[in-house]
């Protein structure tokens, strides 16, 4: 049985409030006041709507089912076994090169989904539902059918911008702000799910910025019914705009189970622009590659807290040429906050080709301001600088790593660049807190205490340096088949 508690002391004495008598007029006031607070809160928090009906009989127009068909190539398919010697071998063999030469290349059709976004004939869906297509056939949901050309695609963010040719005007939907799309709030999805035709399914928004696989993702996650056939449709908030496009589904028969992914309209729209002004995508490039900061990673580089981008290598671009190095943490980019790699990724992704962003970033205990012109990821060409040639080689172990100065034969095992100096770990202790951080064998330790090193003595005096400092920890770039990275070493 539970039991209420007091929040005075036992020993306390509980004195009554006055009663207070306010005047008639400002009784009233204060009532006018408590019934806005009341209707503003009930707006805020919106119940359920009692139907959907409204909603989709205004927006369905603007819904397309797509039909695409694709020339696959004939292949020759297993022919019959007849036993040697058997009275039907002859017949099968000319029936075989009879068959052979009317082989013929068959047709293929795939059945996907879309929306109008102009009443001019632009119509979005996934770049994978029009992959490969040789035609392209809209459906529209009052009837008719148009063919359709591909203006642009972005297998990065799975979508693609088609175009009709109509003689009226069509139907179509606009974009709204996905940023502001809160979890719980009601979406509601369409489209031709299993080639059923036109179909709305509802739901709520059960997650944000989700990440499934590409590099700018930021997908909205909604357990509203996508199946197979939604792909490319739109996900609709409840004031008919468009805040997602459907791309995928987590199942594990094929169907729906309740958890849909659809490509906000955030990343959408943005694209959608590019690739109607340009019919190709034009993102920034800054040139670097990045890391996040681990709490570890932080501690080892002196800053207050695990946030910013860890650059681990500048090959040459624009990065390089505006003077930044490995080991910058990058703390904002064109004068907003970085908290993460994903984060700059996007943002400069999203900013012009060409223009001079002011980037701030943390190195040796200091913040400084460069500027960078950024150029165009689409076109980038990176290549890693050489440094000079290794020294003898000695071996020894440090801090549960065994580690061999570079050598002519360990260059010509690990496939390196005639240029690459550092230290080869040659075993890992599996009890070591190395091991846990994932170096193995074969790794390349090429700086400590952002430092460059060629030899164990050069590791050695970065240890000092740091326990000399009072770090806790050292931090290593280590390069695997190429790629860099950082690596914080307890030294305790």
């Amino acid at each position: 049985m539970s039991s209420l508690h007091s929040t005075y002391p036992r020993d306390a004495q509980v004195v009554p409030s006055p009663v207070v008598t306010l005047p008639r007029q400002l009784w009233l006031f204060v009532l006018g006041v408590a019934l806005v607070l009341a209707q503003t809160l009930s707006a805020q928090a919106k119940g359920a709507p009692d139907s959907f009906a409204d909603l989709a009989e205004e927006i369905s127009p603007a819904v397309v089912n797509i039909t695409t068909s694709t020339t696959v190539a004939a292949s020759a398919g297993p022919g019959p076994i007849v036993p040697e010697g058997s009275p039907f071998e002859d017949f099968f063999r000319e029936f075989g090169e009879r068959g052979d030469n009317q082989q013929r290349p068959r047709r293929s059709q795939a059945l996907g989904s879309g929306f109008v976004i102009s009443a001019d004939g632009f119509i979005v869906t996934n770049n994978h539902v029009i992959e490969g297509a040789d035609e392209i056939l809209i459906e529209f949901f009052e009837g008719g059918e148009l063919p359709a050309k591909v203006i642009g695609t972005d297998p990065n963010t799975d979508i693609a911008l088609l175009k009709v040719e109509s003689d009226d005007p069509l139907d179509f939907v606009s974009f709204g702000d996905s940023d502001v799309a809160r979890v719980g709030d009601w979406v509601m999805a369409m489209g031709n799910p299993l080639g059923q035709g036109f179909s709305v399914s509802a739901g709520i928004v059960s997650a944000r910025n989700r990440e499934l696989s590409g590099t700018y993702d930021d997908y909205i996650q909604t357990d509203a019914a996508i199946n197979r056939g939604n792909s490319g449709g739109p996900l609709f908030n409840m004031d008919g705009e468009v805040i997602g496009v459907n791309t995928a589904i987590l199942s594990p028969n094929g169907g729906s189970i309740g958890i849909g992914f659809a490509m906000s309209s955030a990343v959408v729209e943005r694209v959608v622009a590019q690739l109607q002004e340009f019919g190709e995508t034009r993102r920034g490039w800054l040139g670097v590659r990045i890391q996040d900061v681990t709490e570890d990673v932080a501690e080892a580089l002196g800053l207050d807290k695990p946030v910013g981008a860890l650059i681990t290598d500048v090959p040459e671009g624009p990065a390089a040429e505006a003077g930044l190095n490995a080991g910058d943490v990058i703390l904002s980019f064109d004068g907003n906050k970085v908290d993460d790699t994903r984060e700059l990724v996007r943002e400069v992704g999203n900013t012009a080709v060409g223009k001079a962003v002011d980037v701030m970033v943390y190195r040796e205990g200091e913040e400084v301001s460069l500027s960078v012109t950024l150029g165009r990821r689409e076109t980038a060409e990176g290549t890693i600088p050489a440094s000079a040639p290794a020294d003898e080689p000695i071996e020894e172990e440090i801090l549960g790593l065994t580690l061999s100065e570079m050598t002519d034969e360990l260059r010509e095992q690990l496939e390196l660049g005639s240029g690459i100096k550092g230290l080869v770990v040659t075993d890992v202790d599996e009890t070591a807190e190395a091991f846990e951080k994932g170096l193995r064998a074969g790794d390349v330790i090429t700086e400590a205490g952002q430092q460059k090193i060629a030899s164990v003595d050069d590791l050695n005096e970065r240890i000092a340096e740091a326990e000399d400092a009072g770090r806790k920890s050292l931090l290593l770039l280590v390069r695997r088949a190429g790629d860099p990275r950082f690596v914080a070493l307890s030294l305790e």
